[in-house]
């Protein structure tokens, strides 16, 4: 099956990033999403009750209110990393610490992305089933947690610079 090609704005950095370099690569202003996110909901949900008062304690419900801030915050500032990783938004910062990170897995001979003992046709299954998931976060949250080589980039570019020039 041919790999999706979608012309972007920014240099694609992995068209299916591994959940743990979507959030290592998380943003300060991901961060304050995140925060703001978790604050608003039972911001909200209070000044609900002070509007149209319902007489009862909002403890619970400004608990409830709260985690789901957590969880809708995360899953925003995880879709705002990923938008990078894809080329969406401004990435520059991303671009360069993604080359230094896997230039350097490159020069010490380690696999680009990471080792898997899943067989070669699960990889294929769980990049097809996670590639552009973050856009469908609120029908159901899936995130990218097998390691696979199929990422749309030329892995070539992460090779040092002394080899491909002797090659």
């Amino acid at each position: 099956m041919p790999e999706k090609v979608v012309e972007t704005p920014y240099p694609l950095i992995d068209a299916d990033p591994h959940a743990s370099r979507v959030i290592r690569y998380m943003r300060p202003s991901d961060y304050a999403v995140w925060a703001g996110a978790t604050g608003a909901a039972p911001a909200a949900l209070y000044l609900w009750d002070k509007w149209d008062p319902s007489k009862l304690k909002l403890r619970t419900q400004l608990r409830l209110g709260g985690l789901l801030g957590f969880i809708g915050g995360f899953l925003l500032a995880y879709q705002r990393s990923s938008f990078r990783f894809w080329g969406w938004s401004e990435n520059k910062r991303e671009e360069e610490r993604d080359l230094a990170e896997l230039t350097d897995r490159a020069r010490r001979g380690l696999p680009l992305y990471g080792e898997s003992d899943q067989p070669e046709w699960i990889q294929g299954v769980a990049y097809r089933n996670s590639v552009f998931s973050q856009l469908k976060f609120h029908v159901f949250p899936m995130f990218n947690l097998v390691n696979h080589p199929y990422h749309g980039t030329d892995p070539e570019k992460y090779k040092p610079k002394d080899e491909s020039a002797s090659s």
